[in-house]
């Protein structure tokens, strides 16, 4: 008898590409939420995978703040035209054009917060019934709730009390009129499996997150990009330093981390060693002690 193992990561990659297989069974308009951050990256992978030779049957929604990094729009445009996907863009300064957002002021104005109204405004529009994400579980508290299908109410809403049992990877997709699911194939996997996942499939990914040379300044002990929308306090002083994105969101609330990473084999050296978590450099998450879980509940990815 030939017995077979799988490795950890191998393991991981059936599980998610069983996920996407499902959603596509069971749902009618799925969508994959594409961010440009190294989750949402493998997730279009393990769907390019799931369904090859054909093409993704799923378009890739960006919901774009106005304010992301040059190098992560680049790298969805071009990534986009090599898959032969579709590309739908919601916009946020189009929600606050519109008066469907108000947009933040001051010194720790973000519009991060204000992409939830975006999103939900666009999965209305479109009628999707499943957005898949690249959310994981070990990223933080609130994500460690989540359901693999995650069920939203009418109004894009998440209850964690009001979810389904998921038994033996049997998933359950009904839902009413008006209702939808937020699907995260890669749950179970962390910060070091999606690195080494990317180191084993040979992934391309945005210069962002390997060690660059950047205007940045410090802020409540971290730091961030010098880019012309954020307002610098008066005593704030912009310098270069070298440094690396972890994670990747809106500029306003994406912190860098100072790095001498320039290699994927480098990046997971340094992840081995460090000792803060990969979301401590996100400053939406520290608005307060629940502030994840909050967005969540309000339609939130």
């Amino acid at each position: 008898m030939n017995n077979r193992k799988l490795t950890h990561l191998k393991e991981l990659e059936s599980e998610a590409v069983y996920v996407l297989r499902e959603v596509a069974e069971q749902f009618e308009r799925p969508v994959i939420l594409f961010s440009g951050g190294k989750d949402s990256i493998v997730v279009t992978h393990l769907a390019y995978k799931a369904f090859y030779p054909v093409r993704i049957p799923f378009p890739l929604l960006h919901i774009d703040t106005g304010h992301n990094f040059r190098e992560t729009i680049e790298y969805r445009d071009d990534l986009v035209g090599k898959l032969g996907a579709q590309l739908i863009v919601g916009s946020v300064q189009e929600s606050i054009d519109t008066g469907r957002v108000k947009e933040e002021t001051g010194y720790n104005a973000s519009r991060n917060r204000l992409q939830t109204t975006t999103l939900l405004d666009t999965i209305e529009k479109y009628k999707f019934d499943a957005a898949i994400g690249g959310a994981r579980r070990d990223e933080e508290k609130a994500r460690a709730k989540e359901r693999f299908f995650s069920h939203r109410d009418e109004f894009g809403q998440w209850n964690p009390k009001n979810q389904r049992p998921e038994l033996w990877n049997i998933f359950n997709g009904r839902k009413n009129m008006g209702e939808h699911f937020r699907v995260f194939p890669i749950s179970n996997w962390t910060e070091m499996d999606v690195w080494q996942y990317i180191y084993q499939e040979h992934i391309e990914m945005p210069s962002i997150y390997f060690t660059h040379r950047r205007r940045v300044f410090q802020r409540d002990g971290q730091w961030l990009a010098a880019e012309p929308c954020m307002r610098l306090k008066p005593d704030e002083e912009v310098v270069e330093r070298e440094v690396r994105c972890r994670t990747i969101g809106d500029i306003s609330c994406t912190g860098l981390t100072l790095s001498r990473a320039h290699t994927l084999e480098e990046i997971i050296d340094e992840i081995a060693a460090t000792r803060v978590t990969e979301r401590g450099g996100r400053a939406d998450d520290k608005r307060s002690e629940t502030a994840m879980e909050d967005r969540k509940k309000a339609g939130y990815f």
